[in-house]
């Protein structure tokens, strides 16, 4: 993955305020890229002294060779078991309700009824652009139990 690591930010708001809002446009312009940028929320292990949990970063191909932007980094994911949920879509100024929607459902949801258990610790959470038309979409990290 690529990224853009911020200093203390916990959220895409505060994560702006330190690095900037044109992150997600560059990230864009990496052609070789695997989907869509996104917002990350790192395990410790991945996190860096002095750099935050939240980032925004594009998953490239493990052999990717293009240019790296100046300030961004490359680091290498593990593989990992990710449940994804999605919420119904919503009007584009109702973003931050259909976000907080989303949080409170995942916030009750017992991964374990289908024999997994939240590995939030192992690789990171993630956070795809909110986009009224198909619902915000965010994945968060499992394990088998």
């Amino acid at each position: 993955m690529i990224l853009k690591r911020g200093f203390q930010a916990k959220d895409y708001y505060t994560y702006c305020e330190e690095v900037g809002c044109d992150v997600w446009s560059e990230l864009t312009e990496i052609k070789d890229a695997l989907y869509e940028p996104a917002g990350f929320w790192l395990p410790a292990s991945l996190q860096h002294p002095s750099t935050s949990e939240y980032v925004q970063g594009v998953e490239v191909p493990v052999d990717y060779s293009g240019p790296i932007p100046e300030g961004y980094d490359r680091i290498e994911l593990q593989p990992c078991l990710v449940m994804v949920f999605q919420g119904p879509p919503f009007k584009d100024e109702d973003y931050e309700a259909a976000i907080g929607s989303l949080w409170d459902i995942m916030a009750t949801y017992d991964p374990g009824l289908y024999g997994f258990a939240w590995a939030d610790d192992e690789a990171p959470r993630f956070q795809l652009e909110p986009q009224g038309y198909r619902g915000y979409i965010e994945g968060r990290p499992v394990r088998r139990v």
